[in-house]
């Protein structure tokens, strides 16, 4: 089986899935060139059905037939991987990881081979409003960067870095960020509901209060007190409900979140 910029899943979960459906939406590949292997029968049932990609049990027998291998497995699943794949993969392939936690050195180690890219997405990449951040070891090909760009800009919006313990301050900011917003949200339309409102019509309101709200910053460029001094009037709702928030420690909650997120991606990369 020839290898022309084919692709090779190692894990068909839902991001795996979901960079799937978005490098074949946006024709990055075709369906021949993509492999996936998993080691459920139903998982890989439901990905051939579904996109029409060849799905196979063993990891080899994806990774030995592709230009890139994507590591998609949980963190617990990895050394068995490594064990799987150390040794067999050849300089021309390049492995791009999403698994949280895992650095490039661990990587390199792990499945003796060089070329590695690391990225962080998050899952809003199911609808193609991702944000990827990533970085690459010295192996990587400016040909594969190219290639590994290519994949990520289909999930939304990426970034690169060069230095890799940006990969740990993004996976606690827009990896795990979307789990606040939606905590936020789930508050926002129980707190509607108790103020009289069904919940059908306060997820209504809040879902697209929060969506707008993002749209209005991210086109028009403005600082966050700027749009939010453009709600807040003197003396009105706005500036009570803001007040409370203040006193209640909504700031300090959010920032502790996420140096309390960035601690244990240090955490889980040192394992």
């Amino acid at each position: 089986m020839a290898k022309d910029n084919r692709i090779g899943f190692i894990g068909g979960g839902n991001m795996a899935e979901a960079i799937l459906a978005s490098v074949l939406a946006r024709g990055l590949v075709d369906v021949g060139d993509v492999l996936i292997s998993d080691p459920l029968d139903a998982r890989r049932t439901y990905l051939n059905n579904r996109y029409g990609v060849e799905t196979l049990e063993q990891n080899l027998s994806v990774a030995e037939c592709v230009d890139v291998v994507i590591l998609a497995v949980k963190p617990q699943q990895l050394n068995d991987v490594m064990l799987d794949l150390k040794g067999r993969l050849s300089i021309d392939q390049v492995v791009l990881s999403i698994i949280a936690g895992t650095k490039i050195n661990n990587l390199r180690i792990g499945l003796d081979h060089n070329p590695i890219i690391r990225v962080m997405p998050n899952t809003p990449a199911l609808v193609g409003e991702g944000m990827s951040v990533w970085t690459t070891s010295d192996g990587v090909s400016e040909q594969q960067r190219m290639f590994a760009r290519n994949i990520l800009e289909t999930l939304g919006l990426e970034i690169f870095v060069e230095d890799e313990k940006y990969i740990d301050m993004a996976t606690a900011l827009s990896a795990s960020g979307p789990a606040y917003l939606f905590l936020f949200i789930e508050a926002m339309i129980d707190a509607g509901v108790h103020i009289g409102l069904t919940r059908e019509m306060s997820q209504k309101l809040v879902v697209q209060t929060v969506l707008g709200s993002a749209v209005l910053a991210k086109e028009t460029s403005k600082h966050p007190v700027e749009l939010r001094n453009m709600v807040t009037s003197p003396g009105g709702t706005t500036t009570e409900a803001v007040l409370t928030l203040e006193e209640e420690g909504f700031r300090s909650a959010i920032v502790n979140a996420v140096i309390a997120a960035h601690r244990k991606a240090v955490l889980l990369g040192e394992v």
